[in-house]
C-alpha cells in the first residue's frame, strides 16, 4: 500500500464514519524537517480523524482510542526501530516487522480489519476495500506477526501493481533514539 493511499483510506473512513460516529486515530511519523511538521499535521487533521505520533505517547493514544471503542489505523509493513519488531517472512524473505499491531490487539481485544485504497483508472478517484482478518491471531508474538504479514501479502496480491514495491521493506531497522 502506498503511504498516500493510506491517507486516502483513513480520510475516507473519517468522512463516512468518523464524523457521525467515533473518530479514527492513525499512527504517523512526523517529518524530520521542523518547518514541515505543522503543514503535514494540518493536512492530516480532519473531522473524525486524529493523528498519533510514532512515540510512546502516540501508542498510548492508540490504546486509549481502542479502549474507548474507536478505530485506529497503521501500516503494519513499516520497518520499526531496532528492538520493536521481530523477523517474519514477507513474500518468502525475512523482514524486520513491527509488533505494534499485534500488541494493540493483545492489550485491547480489538478486532482487526484490513483496509486499502485502490486507485481507479483515468483519475476516477479511489475505491476503499475493507475486510476482516479471517484468522484468529496466534498467542505467540512471532506467529501473530507472521499472520499479519500473510494477511498483508494477500492484500498486495489483490492488486499487486498498486503496491509500493520500491519501498525498502527488507531494510535493517534504524536505531532507537
Amino acid at each position: 500500500m502506498l503511504p498516500w493511499r493510506f491517507e486516502i483510506t483513513a480520510q475516507a473512513y473519517a468522512q463516512r464514519y468518523g464524523v457521525t460516529g467515533k473518530p479514527m486515530t492513525v499512527l504517523f511519523r512526523p517529518p524530520r524537517q521542523t518547518w514541515l511538521r505543522a503543514v503535514v499535521q494540518a493536512s492530516r487533521q480532519r473531522p473524525g480523524l486524529l493523528t498519533a505520533p510514532t512515540t510512546l505517547s502516540g501508542v498510548k493514544q492508540m490504546i486509549k482510542a481502542l479502549k474507548n471503542g474507536e478505530s485506529v489505523g497503521l501500516l503494519p509493513d513499516q520497518v520499526p526501530p531496532q528492538g520493536m519488531g521481530v523477523m517474519a517472512a514477507f513474500f518468502g524473505q525475512q523482514a524486520y516487522t513491527m509488533t505494534l499491531s499485534v500488541r494493540l490487539v493483545q492489550q485491547t481485544g480489538a478486532s482487526v480489519l484490513l483496509a486499502w485504497g485502490e486507485r481507479l483508472s483515468w483519475g476516477r478517484g479511489f475505491r476503499v476495500h475493507v475486510q476482516p482478518l479471517n484468522v484468529e491471531l496466534p498467542a505467540t508474538l512471532p506467529e501473530a506477526v507472521s499472520a499479519i504479514n500473510h494477511a498483508m501479502e494477500s492484500l498486495v496480491m489483490q492488486c499487486p501493481q498498486q503496491y509500493l514495491w520500491g519501498y525498502a521493506r527488507y531494510k535493517q531497522p534504524r536505531a532507537t533514539l
